[in-house]
């Protein structure tokens, strides 16, 4: 008797040395995580001026064109109070809307266009994301191409 209660004992012991490793590991783990998340947020946070510079870095501005094609619209990057970004890949077009000030990410763009082109002077309509109603609109500027320069020699 007394050995079997020996053994327990001893596995008892080992199971709360190892209960109490996992715990340490876990607490460690949380802390690193909890200190990390806000120098990550920290850096991830830009303000929608220095997200459009990174979106221009390594690109050259085209000459300013008053449409672009429906097509090369369907990519859209909002930069609040900023800029509108259309596009993906080698060229991406800026619009900056003569009231910049009201551009929101978190409203939905509505464009209504009666040729295949969305046009400088076209009005965008802003509808709130949850419910649903117009908050607004943008009148559309010049696009402005930007395409990526061609590596050094």
């Amino acid at each position: 008797m007394q050995l079997a209660f020996q053994k327990f004992h001893q596995k008892e012991i080992v199971m709360r040395k190892l209960i109490a490793t996992i715990a340490t590991i876990a607490g460690a783990a949380v802390a690193a995580g909890l200190l990390a998340a806000p120098a990550a947020q920290a850096r991830a946070k830009l303000t929608p001026e220095q997200r459009l510079a990174k979106l221009l870095e390594g690109r050259e501005a085209g000459k300013p064109e008053s449409c672009i094609s429906t097509y090369d619209s369907r990519e859209l990057e909002v930069l609040d109070k900023t800029a509108l970004v259309f596009g993906r890949g080698n060229t991406i077009y800026v619009n900056r809307p003569d009231n910049a000030k009201d551009i929101d990410s978190d409203d939905i763009m509505v464009t209504k266009t009666s040729t295949s082109q969305l046009c400088r002077l076209d009005i965008v309509t802003t509808v709130d994301r949850s419910g649903h109603f117009q908050t607004g609109f943008l009148n559309l500027g010049d696009f402005v191409p930007y395409k990526r320069t061609k590596r050094g020699n």
